[in-house]
């Protein structure tokens, strides 16, 4: 069965995002960068991949589907981006959004949870939870695995890895790495 993984960076006060959806604060090292394109080439937009040195057409590693929230997807249309991972299946989560027209995107407005579980049982690699904070928190329970970035960075306020109300829920470390910028990458399992 495929693993619901919320693959996501957080600042070291727990947020994934500043408060307009800013993410250009996290520090990326060259080595982090070769990491990325090497392990997780999935994650960087396709429209990105070119000015990172990852070609477009990059094979998947981990992940071959996308759950996110509007606020995630937000910044790609603002840029006329309607697919911004194009080389993946994507679900937008959102009630407000209306319909967009682009292969591969599929707006959900209704129960996340449902989504998810459907997906799990589906043939495939695993499915990334690229955020947001809402989201994840409403998909706790669904949620497999965690790979946290940890930035070496205070934010002060903006968008919280999980956002919803108090419910304690374990996981256990499995791996840890860390790159020169001094960024700390965690897998964590379901405890």
């Amino acid at each position: 069965m495929r693993k619901l993984v919320y693959f996501v960076g957080v600042s070291l006060d727990g947020y994934i995002a500043g408060p307009n959806g800013e993410i250009d604060f996290y520090p990326v090292a060259d080595d982090m960068w070769e990491w990325m394109r090497a392990e997780y080439p999935e994650t960087l937009p396709t429209h990105v991949r070119p000015h990172v040195g990852l070609d477009v057409d990059a094979p998947n590693q981990k992940f071959d589907t996308l759950v996110m929230g509007r606020g995630t997807y937000d910044p790609a249309l603002s840029i006329g981006v309607t697919s911004p991972y194009a080389h993946m299946k994507q679900y937008v989560v959102s009630s407000t959004l209306g319909r967009i027209d682009a292969p591969g995107v599929e707006v959900v407005e209704g129960d996340p949870v449902g989504l998810v579980q459907e997906l799990k049982r589906q043939d495939g690699m695993d499915i990334w939870l690229a955020g947001g904070g809402k989201l994840a928190a409403a998909l706790l329970e669904e949620i497999d695995e965690l790979v946290i970035k940890s930035y070496p960075v205070v934010a002060g306020t903006g968008v919280p890895g999980f956002a919803g109300e108090f419910r304690p829920t374990l996981f256990r470390p499995t791996e840890r790495t860390e790159f020169s910028n001094g960024v700390q990458v965690t897998w964590l399992t379901r405890a």
